[in-house]
């Protein structure tokens, strides 16, 4: 079987390729390999086949065709100083068009047989005149395609709030939805510029523990429930659905945090309204 390694391509996207000719390859090399518009100009990402089968590749059908010359080089260089021309001629032309558009990046393919603007828009923009005055230009196919801001971020790459990569340019290979709902549950701040990642969208990240969450909500006693413990009959005021702890206040006005696993089994009577998701007519099971 041919050894798969994972190659870095524009934009920040990482594809994995079979080295069916047993090159010896290390980190950062470059490549050219196959892609869907021909040739594809690269460098190797990861070559341990240990590392590699943790990612799980699936399916790999497309190879590495050689190790990059120097000619390959110099025509990458070329293709680096076309791509900015191009940049250039474009941004004049949809300022002279007055679209309501963004360019935000060109990518030329290696033998220079289609040239690909990336943009953003909010609306739907008719770009046809555009095209016209970018294939007489060029003297290629030319190709426009519109991105979502997440999109755009995954292209771009860049660092999270945790001081990492990005997940969607990294390893995430679709969108999922992502609500103000799961923040709401994991008891968060909704104020944006803490949930939001650098797409100006919720982050991706909100969804990664929601199951666990979900999972302490529905072991833990609402807001309002009685429960007994060492200092006697304690009402519940809030939650620490994390921690998997209770605030409680007693008779006498004190109030103690108790973790949910240290209160003592036996019957509660059920709480009011704590905007948990829970139904009202839920109590929820016996403390363990």
């Amino acid at each position: 079987m041919s050894q798969i390694v994972q190659i870095a391509l524009r934009g920040s996207r990482r594809e994995f390729v079979l080295n069916p000719r047993e090159l010896w390859l290390k980190l950062r090399d470059k490549v050219i390999v196959q892609s869907e518009h021909g040739e594809a100009f690269a460098s190797v990402h990861l070559t341990d086949p240990a590392l590699v089968a943790l990612k799980k590749p699936g399916n790999v059908t497309r190879e590495i065709i050689r190790k990059a010359e120097e000619e390959d080089l110099d025509q990458d260089d070329q293709n680096r100083k076309l791509e900015e021309e191009a940049s250039d001629y474009c941004s004049s032309r949809i300022a002279a068009r007055d679209l309501k558009m963004e360019l935000s990046e060109v990518e030329a393919t290696f033998r220079r047989n289609r040239i690909t603007f990336y943009f953003i828009a909010e609306h739907r923009v008719d770009f046809r005149e555009l095209v016209k005055d970018l294939a007489t230009r060029f003297q290629t196919r030319i190709e426009l395609r519109q991105l979502g801001v997440r999109d755009q971020a995954k292209r771009l790459d860049g660092c999270g709030p945790c001081g990492r990569e990005f997940c969607c340019s990294t390893w995430l290979k679709s969108f999922h939805p992502v609500t103000l709902k799961m923040a709401r549950e994991q008891q968060l701040s909704l104020n944006p510029t803490k949930i939001s990642g650098a797409c100006g969208r919720l982050m991706c990240c909100l969804a990664y523990e929601l199951a666990q969450y979900r999972d302490s909500v529905q072991r833990m006693p609402r807001v309002g429930a009685r429960l007994t413990t060492g200092k006697g009959i304690c009402t519940v005021i809030r939650t620490e659905t994390y921690q998997e702890a209770v605030w409680v206040r007693d008779d006498e006005g004190g109030e103690h945090r108790i973790a949910w696993e240290d209160v003592p089994p036996g019957p509660r009577q059920p709480g009011g309204d704590c905007s948990c998701g829970r139904k009202d007519e839920d109590p929820g099971p016996a403390a363990p």
